[in-house]
């Protein structure tokens, strides 16, 4: 029994968790000193952005948890999905949008989410990959095993 777990993306995970609060923190914190200077657009897109990232963030790190160290293919993917489609694009918005008037400590949390984010849709690929292509293995081995013992071998 090979175990299939990513440790890279186990690790990722893991600091990934205590980072989530922090940076919700600071973005919260930025978001009200500058929501008076934003324009009326920009207020409810960013309301918007935090509310859709909290409840995202929980369920991504959830699938990514259970999918890696239980091995389950269904829940990684749907990791993988969620940290590629929702996250990664709105953490890219909120980083390089100038119009947000980006603040310079906001600016740094970013990165180093979008550094997490990132890094975690290549891990999570590749645990994928491994764990899609060992259950495949194991599974043409049981079909062979029991089509084996159905047809018996003359002599």
């Amino acid at each position: 029994c090979e175990i299939l777990s990513s440790l890279p993306l186990q690790m990722s995970l893991y600091f990934n968790v205590y980072f989530f609060p922090f940076w919700w923190l600071i973005t919260v914190a930025i978001l009200y000193v500058k929501y008076p200077a934003l324009s009326d657009y920009y207020k409810f897109i960013l309301v918007t952005i935090m509310i859709l990232v909290s409840l995202t963030e929980l369920i991504r790190l959830y699938l990514g948890y259970v999918g890696n160290l239980l091995e389950k293919v269904p829940e990684l993917a749907g990791f993988w999905l969620l940290t590629l489609l929702p996250q990664l694009p709105i953490i890219l918005f909120l980083l390089f949008n100038e119009g947000l008037k980006i603040q310079s400590l906001e600016r740094a949390v970013h990165i180093i989410f979008a550094a997490f984010l990132s890094f975690q849709v290549v891990a999570a690929f590749f645990a994928l990959r491994r764990m899609v292509n060992t259950l495949a293995a194991r599974f043409r081995l049981t079909e062979f095993h029991r089509l084996e013992e159905q047809c018996p071998v003359p002599g």
